[in-house]
Parts: C-alpha cells; sequence; structure tokens
C-alpha cells in the first residue's frame, strides 16, 4: 500500500491506515559497536537502548546515520523494510508487536507499507524476540 508523502512518523501512518499507533512496526537500524542491528518495534513503544545493549552484550547501540542506514539496508531512514537487505542484518523483534492480529511494516520506501501478522513478520525476518 502506498501511503501519502505527509505521512512520516507513526502517529501518521497510523492515522492513515486507522490503526493504532501500536501496530505500526516501526524499523529502527542501530549501530552496535559499528555493526548494523534492526529492531523491529511497536509504534508505541521505545527502545531502552541500554537494556538492549546489554542484552545483545555490545557496549552501545547508537542512532544510525543516514549513511549507516542506506549503506547496511540499502533504503532510507522512514521507509526500511524488515528485510530484503544487501546483507544479513541482525533482527530483534519487540514482542509488544504480538498484541495486535494485524501489523503493519515499512516495505523499503517511506511511503510503502505491508501488513501482517506479528507470526508471519518473525518467520520472515528470522527475527529473536527481544523486549526492548
Amino acid at each position: 500500500m502506498i501511503l501519502p508523502d505527509s505521512v512520516h512518523t507513526a502517529a501518521l501512518a497510523a492515522e492513515a491506515l486507522g490503526c493504532e499507533v501500536g501496530a505500526i512496526a516501526n524499523s529502527l537500524l542501530f549501530d552496535a559497536d559499528g555493526g548494523p542491528v534492526l529492531i523491529l518495534t511497536s509504534g508505541d513503544h521505545r527502545v531502552d537502548t541500554a537494556k538492549v545493549a546489554a542484552t545483545l552484550g555490545v557496549d552501545a547501540l547508537r542512532r544510525a546515520t543516514p549513511e549507516f542506514v542506506r549503506e547496511h539496508t540499502g533504503q532510507v531512514i522512514g521507509g526500511v523494510s524488515p528485510f530484503a537487505h544487501p546483507a544479513p542484518v541482525p533482527t530483534y523483534l519487540d514482542p509488544w508487536l504480538r498484541r495486535f492480529e494485524v501489523v503493519w511494516a515499512a516495505a523499503g520506501h517511506p511511503a510503502a507499507v505491508f501488513s501482517t501478522s506479528y507470526d508471519e513478520l518473525l518467520a520472515m525476518t528470522g527475527a529473536t524476540e527481544v523486549e526492548v
């Protein structure tokens, strides 16, 4: 599905889709000691980077630069798909998304999204479940 260009936050995407903001699966790429880590979390959740870094055994999770995101995903911030990256990216899925029968994720472009279920997203990405 293609959304209007003005939909650049989880809240705006949820409004356009007619769903709860929590049903938006944000694909957030982090710099974990120089390597990429993709965290898929609910649009109404924030990632506790210190907690997740400790869980993953890395020194820190830092917000990735736009260049880092494009290098590791081939996509731009705001449109990062949970899969189909140039090389495998360690991916973690927030179980909080399980609350929703349908979740919406970016499809490789800031205005493109697709619907899926939590279990399908878990299977498609090969993600590890981690509370964020």
